[in-house]
């Protein structure tokens, strides 16, 4: 592969920023492999009756059955694949994937649905179930908690048929095929 001859960015010619930007471009029409390539890594027992890849098909299916439109459907595909790069933050790191591809609604929803998903369990813990209510006044908080009643809490069913993979892949496909500018 070429390279550039510079060892400090400010250095570079204007001939090494565009050959770089040909190697990112390229980088990017992959986004769509690399994301299910994370998907299909996420089928390993994890201690819930289901793998993490089936739960995030269930997500998916549920909300295609529900009529959601394809950005929503695919960032229920999408939405714990942060869990194999960063656990503790996934969340934040789900989201901060999906943002270029995404509106501002479903960027926020992915990246708080962690928190407002904590309902569900951290009573258990001794801790506030309620943590999510912080939010209480934002305008997507509603949704946040909708996504995870309807597309997340739900989806650990082994008996739940859902779609496989490749019924999304196009969706997938489709979704990283062109940023739409946010960063």
């Amino acid at each position: 592969m070429e390279s550039v001859s510079f060892i400090a960015m400010a250095d570079g010619t204007k001939a090494e920023y565009e050959l770089l930007a040909e190697i990112e471009a390229r980088e990017m029409a992959e986004m769509a492999d690399r994301a299910l390539a994370w998907l299909r890594s996420m089928d390993e027992p994890t201690g819930y009756r289901i793998t993490r890849l089936e739960h995030s098909l269930q997500s998916a299916t549920r909300a295609h059955r529900a009529g959601e439109d394809e950005e929503f459907v695919v960032a229920c595909l999408l939405h714990d694949v942060g869990d194999i790069l960063a656990p503790a933050n996934h969340s934040e790191v789900a989201a901060a994937v999906m943002r270029p591809y995404v509106s501002e609604r479903m960027y926020w929803i992915i990246k708080h649905h962690g928190l407002f998903q904590a309902f569900y369990y951290y009573h258990h813990f001794g801790k506030d179930r309620n943590e999510r209510d912080r939010f209480k006044d934002h305008e997507w908080y509603q949704d946040t908690v909708d996504f995870c009643e309807n597309y997340d809490q739900n989806c650990f069913d082994p008996d739940y048929e859902s779609e496989p993979l490749e019924f999304f892949e196009p969706m997938v496909r489709r979704f990283f095929r062109e940023p739409k500018g946010h960063v």
